[in-house]
């Protein structure tokens, strides 16, 4: 490994406007507490190419993955630690994901690093980049955790963190369950049940064998799992409340329900609409806040996928690892009581009710399951795929550290219960 990194012998900078889109990501992120979905627009504005576009948001979810692991390099090289919010040690985190996460040749890391800090600490930047370079410093084999999340997940932790090193795979639920071994040989790809086919990360979606014919949509593996929980409808009709960006419904309305879709977001519902045409697929969309919206009759089955911290998802999202706390989890425990009591007065005699939320923290899953006066429907080993377990109250709880040989899935919480 080359242990001198030169400041005067720099190559072509072109790669400087996703690392400045990356840096103003993570400013959203960590200083702002956007999530990263939503910065995305504002931050890549102006970067013309999908790949910079692409890249920007490969180093900012690498720095957001390994923050902690970052930081401890960082400090380990610098006589007194930079602030949190330093813009030199935002840069030198993006210029060591690169390096150790990208495989970048450590002087192209450094000719899009420093002019990030024209004007500010450049020397100093490549002084610490330089010295941990000269040093051979590694990553551990699994980021850590910070310190609060370590606190609510407990002995779960280590498992999860375990499945963070790398970003998930790919994950299609297909519009024909009956043709499950089909498309995993034409994609081709692996199956963890019916309906589902599993494809290497890094796979361009519209470029897949059967995306144009509606054969099948993106949805995580542990995401159809609520859904799957119904089983078929035969005509029944069936609530998708909070519905966007409309996987459940996909595969309620492919389960043959008649599914009304509800979420207040006009824009999200687009994803739905969209899948919807493109599978031949049919739902009734309403635009409305789960809250305030009445029906006009109950229905068999209700899906209630609430509105959630997401922390669950934080393999693809690790922006959630930094700016999720209490006071987030409150206000949305709060939010999900209250739709969970909406929800119940909606269901015809013997109605089916499904709850579900891609969270890990107990406040948004078992603590809401343990306040419903439905009577319980356990879920049964029987209907969850092999390697998944139901919790001994009937409930199924997911985590990242779960198949992990398989590639892992989200952390969701499902419950599920009978009306009178």
């Amino acid at each position: 490994m080359q242990s001198r990194i030169g400041r005067d012998a720099m190559p072509d900078t072109s790669g400087l406007p996703a690392r400045r889109a990356a840096l103003k990501l993570l400013d959203a992120v960590l200083r702002r507490g956007e999530t990263l979905e939503n910065a995305e627009a504002a931050a890549t504005r102006g970067v013309g190419a999908p790949a910079d576009r692409a890249l920007a948001r490969a180093i900012a979810g690498e720095v957001l993955r390994w923050l902690i692991d970052l930081d401890a390099l960082i400090d380990s090289a610098t006589r007194n630690n930079l602030p949190d919010d330093a813009k030199p040690r935002t840069v030198l985190r993006m210029m060591l994901a690169q390096w150790l996460r990208f495989d970048t040749p450590p002087h192209a890391v450094v000719a899009t690093g420093l002019p990030l800090l024209a004007g500010g600490p450049r020397r100093l930047a490549h002084g610490v980049f330089s010295a941990l370079h000269k040093r051979g410093v590694a990553l551990p084999a699994a980021p850590t955790l910070p310190p609060a999340v370590t606190a609510r997940w407990g002995e779960r932790g280590e498992a999860i963190a375990a499945d963070l090193a790398e970003p998930p795979p790919l994950d299609l639920t297909l519009r024909d369950p009956g043709a499950t071994g089909e498309w995993a040989d034409k994609l081709p790809g692996v199956s963890l049940a019916p309906g589902h086919v599993r494809l290497p990360r890094g796979s361009s979606v519209a470029e897949l064998p059967g995306y144009g014919e509606g054969a099948w949509w993106v949805q995580d593996f542990a995401a159809s799992l609520p859904a799957r929980l119904l089983g078929p409808g035969e005509g029944r009709r069936a609530l998708d409340l909070c519905a966007a960006p409309g996987g459940k419904a996909l595969q309620l309305a492919s389960a043959g329900w008649q599914v009304t879709a509800v979420d207040k977001s006009d824009k999200r519902l687009d994803r739905l609409r969209d899948n919807l045409k493109r599978t031949r697929l049919d739902a009734k969309i309403w635009i409305a806040d789960a809250l305030t919206w009445e029906p006009a009759e109950p229905f068999d089955a209700i899906l209630l996928d609430a509105p959630c911290t997401a922390t669950g998802t934080c393999r693809r999202h690790p922006d959630v690892l930094h700016r999720i706390g209490p006071r987030q989890i409150a206000e949305m425990a709060a939010l999900q009581a209250r739709l969970l009591e909406h929800a119940q007065r909606w269901l015809k005699p013997g109605g089916v009710l499904v709850y579900a939320v891609c969270s890990l923290e107990r406040e948004e899953g078992e603590d809401q399951a343990a306040h419903v006066y439905l009577a319980p429907l356990p879920i049964t080993a029987a209907e969850l795929p092999a390697g998944l377990q139901p919790t001994s109250e009937g409930w199924l709880r997911t985590d990242p550290g779960m198949l992990a040989q398989a590639g892992g899935l989200d952390g969701f919480f499902v419950a599920r219960w009978r009306a009178p």
